[in-house]
């Protein structure tokens, strides 16, 4: 009789057929940590079972899920908080700057720091001095000149060995001639003004080709690139305020000796 009771039930409780199969202790938790196995399983049970099995209190399997699921999901406010993506960026780009001018090779380090001494130079000079000398400012724009040349033709002893990573192609070689043309057309300039400003735009275009445009360079000496880009142009930009400041002083000095 208890043989032939059971598929009545099944026929009477059950649309779909039903198969008994015993869980484990470790087999209920694992299916506890999957709420997508738990939704499936319930979801089954919903549309399978009738409706008499269908309230929570005569439902183990539904109290189980919900108790494991609450076990092994956290609340919102104990999860670990994430520091702001700028400050995390911001913080990470000025520590692998850092690394890099630490790993850079020492020569390039220390030739390159010591080319910056003649643009630094002129402009601290006149400020001690309080004095304007237009041969040293326009030294300072020609020694720009020879160095956006000589950044200018690096590409191309990058580019032409074999085993480079840059290509010897349109793109390295002919974009490398330009920053060198903006410097010669700086030194044709008769007002120095002009000429140090059309300086500090080869430097900029320089600087965006070995940087963004014309890519594989080593890290390091990105990073040397763009401090010495950097103090170059802060130097030839203090040079010019020196000059406004100095001649108008001059001017007014000379007006007084004439009154």
């Amino acid at each position: 009789d208890k043989a032939n009771m059971f598929p009545l039930i099944q026929r009477c409780c059950f649309h779909t057929p039903f198969k008994l199969q015993k869980v484990t202790g470790p087999r209920l938790l694992l299916y506890g940590k999957n709420e997508t196995t738990w939704s499936s399983l319930g979801l089954q049970l919903q549309r399978g079972v009738c409706p008499l099995l269908r309230s929570p209190s005569h439902n183990p399997v539904s109290v189980y899920a919900v108790k494991l699921q609450a076990f092994h999901t956290s609340l919102p406010f104990l999860k670990k908080k994430t520091p702001k993506e700028s400050e995390t960026k911001d913080s990470g780009v000025l520590q692998r700057s850092r690394t890099a001018l630490k790993d850079s090779p020492k020569p390039a380090l220390y030739l390159s720091l010591a080319g910056l001494i003649p643009f630094v130079s002129v402009p601290l000079t006149m400020a001690i001095q309080g004095t304007y000398y237009p041969e040293l400012v326009f030294s300072q724009v020609m020694y720009g000149a020879v160095m956006v040349s000589f950044i200018g033709g690096m590409r191309w002893g990058f580019a032409l060995p074999e085993n480079s990573p840059a290509k010897p192609d349109w793109m390295n070689l002919a974009n490398s001639t330009v920053p060198p043309l903006f410097a010669w057309q700086a030194l044709l300039y008769k007002d120095i003004t002009s000429g140090a400003i059309m300086l500090v735009l080869a430097l900029g275009v320089a600087l965006h080709y070995d940087v963004s445009l014309l890519p594989s360079y080593p890290r390091w000496f990105k990073v040397l690139r763009v401090v010495g880009t950097v103090v170059m142009t802060l130097s030839l930009l203090a040079t010019l305020l020196l000059k406004m400041i100095l001649e108008e002083q001059l001017n007014n000095s000379e007006n007084k000796l004439q009154i």
